[in-house]
């Protein structure tokens, strides 16, 4: 009796793993590919790193997330993205952070992602007219020569 007990139960729970394995596979997902160049003069950037966060349908970012770095020639890939909003951050030294939200709906998908290089940033120490810097206590300096 204890046996057949054992075989009922270890049954049940190979069809319950069976069914939470199915659920799983019903999940349409996408094969997505990057290529990062320079926004300039369109040559590749490598070695970005690529980070993808899934986001829920309330526009928020949920936990979790993956980067990929780019090889040489500015590329990268994934297979297995989840169908729905994809968060796309990329990030290289030298260039401004790029981010923008893409919706998976295809099987495949390619990205090109166009990195700007940083713009002037303005200060509220700076007089641009006469390109004099305050020294903090409201004094203005000269610029050195």
């Amino acid at each position: 009796m204890r046996k057949v007990l054992v075989m009922v139960a270890l049954v049940g729970i190979v069809l319950v793993a069976m069914g939470l394995a199915q659920d799983d596979d019903d999940v349409p997902v996408a094969s997505v590919s990057f290529v990062v160049v320079k926004d300039y003069n369109g040559k590749p950037i490598r070695n970005v790193a690529v980070v993808l966060h899934p986001v829920n349908k309330h526009g928020r970012q949920e936990k979790g997330g993956l980067e990929l770095k780019t090889d040489e020639e500015g590329k990268a890939s994934y297979d297995g993205v989840p169908y729905g909003t994809l968060r796309v951050q990329a990030l290289a030294q030298g260039f401004q952070t790029y981010g923008e939200d893409f919706d998976i709906a295809k099987p495949n998908l390619a990205i090109t992602i166009r990195m700007k290089r940083p713009q002037k940033q303005y200060s509220i120490y700076t007089d641009p007219e006469n390109d004099k810097k305050s020294d903090g206590n409201g004094q203005q300096t000269a610029p050195k020569k």
